[in-house]
């Protein structure tokens, strides 16, 4: 029952506070349960955060009372009970029912114990897998998708989107790739290559038995988010200036070769990263949609802008029940002005790459191409175009910025 309650806490928290799972699931509050019931909560969590739009149709045919009006507590009860009824194995009908009914009393909204014991006692099958998918997105953001990839990506994206994401990890450029690849084998873990140097799936084994055998020899990061720091690597020497920096996974991967200035206006997550301080990397407080603090100019900038996330949502899936249309027009104003300020940064014949996680052209290309077509000289050539489901990995947009030489 405990792990029980411990996904309704954090589903909860989600859908009333407007937290975010990935934190949630990664907080100190988790430290004290054991790995099956963390294992429990991941999956649940995520889980019911996935399929919503399912379980709500689910829960909607089998009562009279519209989904969207009832307690946020009811009806965090009444997902995370279908969810283990309809895609949790091994786990006995009367328990997932039961103990959702005792969710709902120990939240002091005994009145409607009634309610999801009925409900979930009588929940209608599944659909089908394509009309489950469809389900599980937001009907605007499905009907954009279908004109944007057709019918066949977008078909593999929504699927896609309801599945646990690959583990990429990154061998640091230090070790030696042989000899850590050994002993993740002897640790029972396989790991596959990519097309990435350095870069890996794992294929076999858990994130704590690659961690117990290699340490800080690796680091995990999403195959695509490698590749967009991986278009400034490439030419090591002079600082690299990341302008929206946090959590900190490109700019730790490109001071592996440079000097690295990170910056980020949200404080706290630029205090997590102090920890990096020591490895070459230089932290600085700063809101890059103001003009940016610098007398001097950069030969290669990191504008990994902040997006609306879309091609994360196998990982971050509360992002699409957040989203609305009219949020990514607000996003592309912000990223223009983030852009424009980096722009004038870059210092002649230098070279910067805008980046996303959003599939949308608001972010991407019409960001891109404004801002480089108030320039004379420019050149922007789109480096970096992946659809979950289509490429292995995250959705990532990216593009290379040349400024002429003066």
């Amino acid at each position: 029952m405990e792990a029980r309650r411990l996904a309704f806490d954090l589903l909860l928290r989600v859908e009333r506070d407007g937290a975010y799972s990935d934190e949630l699931l990664h907080s100190r509050r988790l430290d004290g349960a054991g790995a099956r019931a963390k294992a429990f909560v991941t999956k649940a969590v995520l889980g019911c955060l996935r399929r919503q739009g399912e379980l709500d149709h689910l829960i909607a045919a089998k009562t009279s009372r519209s989904v969207g009006a009832m307690d946020a507590e009811v009806l965090t009860a009444l997902r995370l009970g279908a969810y283990q009824l309809r895609h949790m194995d091994g786990i006995p009908d009367h328990a997932a029912v039961s103990q959702s009914v005792e969710l709902v009393r120990r939240a002091r909204k005994g009145s409607a114990a009634g309610l999801v014991n009925a409900v979930l006692r009588h929940l209608p099958p599944l659909p089908p897998t394509a009309e489950s998918a469809r389900l599980c997105h937001p009907g605007w953001l499905l009907r954009r998708w279908q004109k944007a990839f057709g019918a066949g990506t977008c078909e593999a994206l929504l699927q896609a989107n309801l599945r646990q994401p690959a583990t990429y990890f990154r061998l640091r450029r230090s070790v030696d790739a042989a000899e850590v690849l050994a002993r993740l084998k002897s640790a029972g873990v396989s790991a596959e290559p990519t097309d990435l140097a350095r870069a890996y799936r794992l294929a076999t084994g858990s994130v704590p038995a690659v961690r117990q055998a290699a340490g800080d020899a690796l680091v995990f990061q999403d195959i695509n988010s490698q590749r967009v720091a991986e278009l400034l690597a490439d030419s090591p020497g002079s600082p690299v200036l990341d302008v929206c920096a946090a959590p900190g996974g490109k700019s730790r991967q490109l001071a592996e070769g440079a000097a690295v200035v990170a910056g980020d206006r949200r404080v706290k997550r630029l205090h997590a990263m102090r920890g990096l301080g020591s490895r070459g990397i230089e932290l600085l407080a700063l809101d890059a949609e103001r003009p940016l603090p610098f007398r001097r100019q950069f030969d290669r900038i990191l504008v990994d802008a902040p997006c609306s996330g879309t091609g994360t949502l196998a990982r971050n899936p509360e992002i699409k029940w957040r989203l609305q249309p009219d949020d990514l027009d607000s996003l592309s104003v912000r990223q223009g002005r983030i852009l424009e300020n980096a722009m004038d940064a870059l210092a002649p014949g230098g070279r910067m790459v805008y980046a996303t996680c959003s599939l949308e052209p608001e972010e991407n290309q019409h960001v891109v191409a404004k801002a480089v077509g108030a320039r004379a000289g420019w050149q922007a050539t789109q480096a970096v175009s992946t659809v979950p489901g289509t490429d292995p990995g995250d959705g990532f947009q990216a593009w290379r910025i040349l400024r002429p030489a003066a």
